[in-house]
């Protein structure tokens, strides 16, 4: 399998204005405030965390629909950053993106042949009868029947309807595929179909995944990588078995001994948070973490600790080498 890298971010940033009220004037919300990693093909980097913490913000400048406020992002080694025209054209084909909710990425007005063509009759110039063919080789890759190819959406079940959002994000044969919560939405019983069809998707096709998830079960089974970000940054990143077996970072911790397990040897002690995730309007001061964390100081409120390397990740914690 390829070690080659297809997208490579270095801090990446994204802010934005936001009005605190009628007479209170603008305030800026950095929902994401600087992130780095480096996805190779075959690989899955998978980005963890609470709601607000800035992995949707992360998804949304890999996929180019928004562009950092600072940082670069490199794709195939071209920086997206600085591209435009027809150059930006080509590496927004490079990745694309399957969202959370198959009910609501869908249009319910089109047949599936539409919706799977879709991305092939705006990008290139392909006849009719040879963008059916792909788009009927495509279904039958995902599990789909030739019959289904003039359905509406309304006429298949959650997991179908996502396995035709995948059959549309692959249709411009992308390097690289983001996936948003791809399972989250369906039955339990309905996931590990859907997380096999990727798996087996990127070790036939080469893809590299970025997948953005709060369900750490489901991490634990799909991902190479993990980067856990805190409120706008990654407090820790590193290999998935560093990660769960040894969790350095007290938030990394609390989420891996809030999520159920099964194996007895996959639970850990339980690990109550002291308080909520802060307003990204007005982060506090220091470790973003430390009015939460039951190992703060008096440097965690003063200082915010850069991510640097201990025990075969990268940590951002004063305190890693003293709370292991």
């Amino acid at each position: 399998m390829s070690a080659e890298t297809v997208v490579q971010g270095i801090d990446l940033a994204r802010h934005y204005e936001v009005k605190r009220g009628m007479f209170a004037g603008h305030a800026t919300v950095k929902a994401l405030a600087g992130a780095s990693f480096e996805l190779k093909a075959g690989k899955t980097l998978a980005v963890v965390g609470e709601s607000g913490c800035g992995k949707s913000t992360l998804a949304r400048l890999v996929t180019l629909i928004e562009k950092p406020t600072s940082g670069r992002l490199l794709i195939d080694g071209a920086d997206v950053t600085a591209a435009e025209g027809e150059t930006l054209r080509k590496l927004r084909q490079e990745v694309q993106i399957v969202f959370q909710d198959p009910y609501g990425s869908l249009n319910p007005r089109k047949k599936v042949g539409t919706i799977i063509e879709e991305p092939v009759v705006i990008n290139t110039k392909e006849s009719a009868p040879a963008r059916r063919e792909r788009a009927e080789a495509m279904m039958a890759r995902v599990g789909l029947r030739p019959e289904h190819y003039a359905r509406y959406p309304h006429m298949f079940s959650g997991g179908q309807r996502q396995r035709i959002a995948v059959a549309r994000a692959l249709m411009l044969r992308p390097r690289m595929l983001v996936a948003d919560e791809p399972v989250s939405a369906l039955d339990v019983s309905i996931q590990a179909q859907v997380l096999n069809l990727l798996m087996d998707l990127q070790e036939e096709l080469d893809l590299a995944y970025l997948f953005i998830s709060h369900d750490l079960s489901v991490v634990r089974l799909i991902a190479d990588e993990v980067m856990v970000m805190y409120l706008g940054r990654p407090v820790e990143q590193g290999a998935r078995d560093a990660i769960f077996e040894r969790p350095a970072h007290p938030y990394t911790r609390a989420l891996l001994a809030s999520t159920p397990a099964v194996d007895p040897k996959h639970r850990g002690q339980r690990i109550a948070l002291k308080g909520e995730l802060p307003s990204p309007l007005d982060p506090p001061p220091g470790c973003a973490f430390h009015r939460r964390c039951p190992h703060a100081t008096k440097i965690c409120a003063e200082e915010r600790p850069a991510l640097a390397p201990h025990d075969g990740r990268q940590i951002a914690c004063h305190h890693a080498a003293t709370i292991g």
